[in-house]
């Protein structure tokens, strides 16, 4: 049997627990969410790294799952946008059973291999994407078909599950073991195990926003400021970059577009908005190389 689909031996009187105890039982439980992405930390590393390259050369992102599993690779997706302003064309997902089982589950739809593949090749692989595929079972054969597809289309394969000796692992060029262990609640893998990957995911995909030079120091300069919170964060995050006074701030994030990385560069260089814009692009949007040019 799975891991994930053991009993717990924790818990085995979980339904008569009182509610404190019930509620600190499922958040202790997650502590193993947390120590299955740290000992996958040197796979997600070499995953980094080599999908960096093909990211850069003009690659996609893209997720494959079902269940739990594809929600939180779209929701991975989705939110690169308007934090990094990573194209949404380029950050693209796959669920098993279609759009509609986004927000309903749609029974039987993960059991077809033949349609992963299909869905998979309607996307047109090339050998510049990187397709993340993730289960918990690590055999669901609707990412094992797709995975099967991007590797026949030349493309990056990254399988994360849940459970040792996946397929999903094994048949990826860079297999990332979760290892939570039994669920508290019997075979539910929308809990630790689903934790677990999206630990994994976000750490995945911020570390290659970092290197594609979408972060300064530790602020989020490529956001894109589409609401009155977000446009609050860009003139904070521009008056902490440059040091700037707010009303300073404030105009150079207006000529600039509403871009952080453009008015911080203005600001610490002196610069108008177009040369600015002519460095930056100079420096292949890497903020850090253009403050320091000499």
């Amino acid at each position: 049997m799975l891991n994930t689909e053991t009993p717990s031996p924790r818990h085995p009187e979980l339904d008569a627990y009182p509610t404190a105890q019930l509620v600190q039982a499922l958040v202790d439980d997650q502590q193993d969410a947390l120590r299955a992405v740290q000992a996958a930390a040197p796979a997600l590393a070499r995953a980094v790294d080599a999908a960096l390259r093909l990211l850069q050369a003009g690659g996609r992102l893209i997720y494959v799952g079902a269940g739990t599993s594809g929600r939180l690779g779209l929701l991975d997706g989705v939110e690169l946008t308007p934090t990094f302003s990573w194209p949404p064309e380029r950050a693209r997902a796959l669920l098993a059973g279609g759009p509609s089982a986004l927000l309903r589950a749609v029974e039987g739809a993960e059991d077809n291999a033949s349609q992963g593949a299909a869905d998979l090749q309607q996307l047109q692989p090339t050998a510049q994407d990187v397709v993340i595929g993730l289960a918990a079972s690590g055999a669901t054969p609707y990412v094992l078909g797709a995975l099967q597809a991007a590797r026949a289309a030349g493309a990056l394969t990254i399988g994360m599950a849940n459970n040792p000796g996946a397929p999903l692992c094994a048949q990826a060029e860079i297999g990332v073991l979760l290892d939570s262990g039994p669920e508290i609640i019997s075979g539910s893998t929308r809990l630790k195990a689903g934790t677990a990957q999206k630990i994994a995911l976000n750490t995945l995909s911020s570390s290659l926003m970092v290197k594609l030079h979408k972060v300064h120091g530790n602020l989020m300069v490529d956001l894109q400021a589409t609401n009155a919170k977000l446009r609050s964060r860009a003139l904070a995050l521009t008056q902490r970059a440059s040091g700037a006074a707010p009303e300073v701030a404030e105009l150079a994030l207006a000529q600039a577009g509403g871009q952080v990385k453009l008015a911080v560069l203005m600001l610490r260089r002196q610069l108008s908005a177009p040369a600015a814009q002519a460095l930056l692009a100079q420096h292949g949007g890497h903020l850090r190389a253009a403050l320091e040019e000499a």
